[in-house]
């Protein structure tokens, strides 16, 4: 075929493009700094004051003092952190990747990849479905496309450039299972750079090429005549779920059990098509009406893990590290892996998506016949026909126990807080600590996600809460002794000082990832892990009973993901100027736990909020008798 006399040429193109697009990139955006030792520790003493009671506080606070005195442990590892800062792109990155997903062996459903749903679209048939989701693979093509040629616009936090090395890396990635741990597979960087696909629909999945023989992006037109052979070929409905194996958990020696379907070789190169391809379309069969008032939960766990066996969980290849869910009752949405993204920088590729669906950019399709879009076959034997049925009863169990509850809240917005001089996302955060506090009467170790995107090859930081301001206004909000005045004087302590944290982890000086990175050079060494990560204090710190994320967005999207623990809560919110839109997870293994109460509380909780803010007036006296 031309392509492949083409393809090493338009690849050579694209790859020098992008790394000329990073070295610019990268002399624009400053490395990560490695925080002072004094101060990551004089913070972590802070961060657990409320969670711990004094005597606990005095024998933690020993061991921190020893592990950082002059000449101890701390210093030691803080000059092997410099060290490795000065000679790499970025000092924890590539540590935190490998610590928080790589060597997680839970499944990537629900555990590890979140999802993003988005505003029902206005078709309701598989017509409106493929129009829909050919003008959304153009969409995303073009985003391709400025990423490799360096046109996209650049992004700005707080004055400053934003660091765009994870675009590039969204196409053509996957998660492969390992023995010990998992890999990250960047194919757009290989020598011939794939130009292809992957659409799934009744658990079939296809190669599509989107490019044409000279290198240029298929049309609108092509791909939806493409995607209509698709359609034509996968009416049958009787197909094993492959995909359900990538949701499985790692084995007894491992890995998942994708890997035994390597060994075959035509299994090898359809795993090996799914995996090169861009990105993956999973073009889903409608699901059961519900009412109006649960239809954004359902919709939102649709994309999160496919509804189960019976319904959707089979068009997904959850290693894949870009899928794009568009169904035929108008749901869409995105399902990601988060080894090689973030929340940003999806939000700014939908953000994308959106403006091009309402602007497409409208061009001729060539006339020249298409090749028959590839079907990738399997061939399912005894073992694999038996861990796929494993996959179904663990996955149908895993989903039966996930309560997820989105919702709009509409009283008002991002824009209140601003009036008052307040921060929106430090004023979320203090309403979900009174929330978690009203239902369960104590506070709880939370973390809230950043992005580090400020800083070259920077991920994430988390920030820990409640702090000793929070603690200080949940318990006091209830007091019907405490004037209004007060009560807003300690809300508005709770929120600057949550301010001021969030600041110091967008300017690098979080706790959280150079903890974890002294802990691991402790182990780079080949040291003992120090007892300051052994001690029960840092064991409850870290166990996050709420998880947290604000995901900006454009558009009316909600981010939904699963708890960290059992016990726990998963909460991610988008505020827009006049609503902020929400999504609870809670597992309902656990009896304590249970999103629809928390979502009710955080809604009465804003409620009060907003009225301490803006008290409503008093009715007037009566006047007297005559």
């Amino acid at each position: 075929m031309i392509l492949r006399k083409v393809e090493p040429w338009l690849c050579s193109v694209v790859r020098s493009r992008v790394v000329a697009a990073g070295r610019a990139m990268s002399s624009a955006v400053p490395p990560q700094p490695v925080p002072p030792l004094d101060q990551t520790l004089r913070e972590y003493l802070r961060a657990l004051e409320p969670l711990l009671p004094p005597d606990e506080f005095q024998h933690t606070q020993n061991k921190v003092l020893k592990f950082g005195q002059s000449g101890g442990l701390g210093p030691r590892l803080q000059d092997g952190l410099l060290q490795r800062a000065r000679t790499s792109n970025n000092w924890i990155s590539d540590w935190w990747v490998q610590h928080a997903y790589l060597e997680s062996r839970q499944p990537l459903p629900v555990h590890s990849n979140p999802a993003i749903s988005l505003p029902q679209r206005d078709h309701c048939d598989w017509r409106g479905q493929l129009l829909f989701a050919s003008k959304l693979i153009a969409a995303v093509l073009d985003f391709r496309a400025k990423v490799n040629t360096g046109q996209l616009p650049v992004e700005y936090m707080r004055g400053e450039p934003l660091c765009t090395q994870l675009f590039p890396l969204l196409f053509s990635s996957c998660r492969i299972p390992g023995p010990k741990h998992d890999y990250i597979s960047h194919h757009a960087l290989s020598r011939r750079s794939p130009t292809h696909i992957t659409v799934v629909r009744n658990y079939q999945f296809f190669q599509l090429e989107v490019y044409n023989s000279d290198g240029s992006r298929m049309t609108e037109s092509q791909i939806h005549g493409q995607l209509l052979r698709i359609r034509a070929a996968s009416w049958k409905t009787d197909k094993e779920p492959m995909g359900l194996l990538t949701s499985e958990a790692p084995t007894a020696p491992g890995a998942r059990p994708t890997e035994r379907c390597s060994v075959d070789k035509v299994n090898k190169d359809s795993v090996r098509a799914i995996e090169r391809g861009l990105f993956t379309l999973c073009l889903d069969s409608p699901v059961m009406r519900i009412s109006d008032e649960k239809y954004a939960s359902r919709m939102a766990a649709q994309v999160l893990h496919g509804g189960g066996t019976f319904s959707n969980s089979g068009n997904r290849w959850f290693d894949k590290t870009l899928q794009f869910i568009v169904g035929e009752d108008g749901s869409w949405g995105l399902l990601y892996e988060q080894a090689t993204a973030e929340g940003p920088p999806i939000a700014t590729l939908l953000d994308h998506v959106l403006d091009y669906c309402q602007n497409p950019d409208p061009k001729r399709s060539p006339l020249v016949p298409l090749p028959m879009p590839r079907k990738l076959y399997f061939l399912i034997d005894q073992d694999i026909k038996r861990d796929i049925e494993h996959a179904k009863q663990n996955l149908d169990i895993l989903i039966n126990d996930l309560d997820v509850n989105v919702f709009n809240f509409r009283r008002f917005g991002k824009d209140l807080p601003k009036q008052h001089g307040l921060s929106p996302n430090a004023f979320i955060q203090v309403a979900l600590q009174l929330s978690y506090y009203r239902v369960h009467g104590e506070v709880c170790p939370s973390c809230d996600m950043v992005s580090l995107r400020m800083f070259r090859g920077g991920r994430t930081e988390f920030i820990r809460s409640p702090t000793r301001q929070t603690l200080d206004f949940i318990q006091a909000f209830d007091d019907p002794a405490l004037s209004r005045e007060a009560k807003l004087q300690l809300f508005r302590e709770a929120v600057d000082v949550y301010s001021a944290l969030t600041d110091r982890a967008l300017r690098g000086q979080g706790l959280d990832r150079h903890l974890l990175g002294l802990k691991l050079q402790a182990i780079e060494e080949g040291l003992s892990i120090p007892k300051v990560f052994m001690d029960t204090a840092y064991g409850l710190a870290t166990h996050w009973r709420l998880r947290t994320g604000q995901v900006p967005s454009n558009t009316d999207s909600v981010m939904c993901f699963g708890p960290l623990v059992p016990d726990g809560y998963a909460v991610c919110y988008n505020p827009q100027a006049d609503h902020v839109h929400f999504s609870v997870t809670a597992f309902n293994c656990c009896e304590e736990t249970d999103a629809e109460t928390l979502a009710r509380s955080l809604k009465h909780t804003l409620g009060q909020l907003q009225e301490l803010l803006q008290p409503p007036p008093t009715a007037p006296a009566p006047a007297p008798a005559a």
